[in-house]
């Protein structure tokens, strides 16, 4: 039988400070979870979500910056064109 990736998880043993151990566990009330584990398994994957939007901002920003007054200028022509042609009324 097939395991799904939701049922294939590890056990792991950590050791926190009594304040990690507090946050861990005010999240999980504000959740509405059954355990810390799945406020942990909560609180790393919206970690990896900022991570990757921060890396895609970041990507954004050296295409901007990369272009050159002429391709600049095109965009704002192209943006022009398109909220003339093209309104959001």
């Amino acid at each position: 039988m097939k395991r799904s990736a939701q049922s294939s998880k590890e056990r792991k043993t950590y050791t926190l400070s009594s304040e990690a151990l507090t946050i861990l566990e005010n999240e999980r009330k504000e959740r509405h979870l059954s355990s810390a584990s799945a406020a942990l398994e909560e609180l790393l994957k919206e970690r990896r979500q900022q991570r990757e939007m921060a890396d895609f901002a970041a990507s954004v920003t050296r295409y901007y910056d990369s272009l050159s007054e002429e391709e600049i200028e095109q965009d704002r022509c192209w943006g022009e064109f398109a909220a003339r042609n093209f309104p959001q009324d």
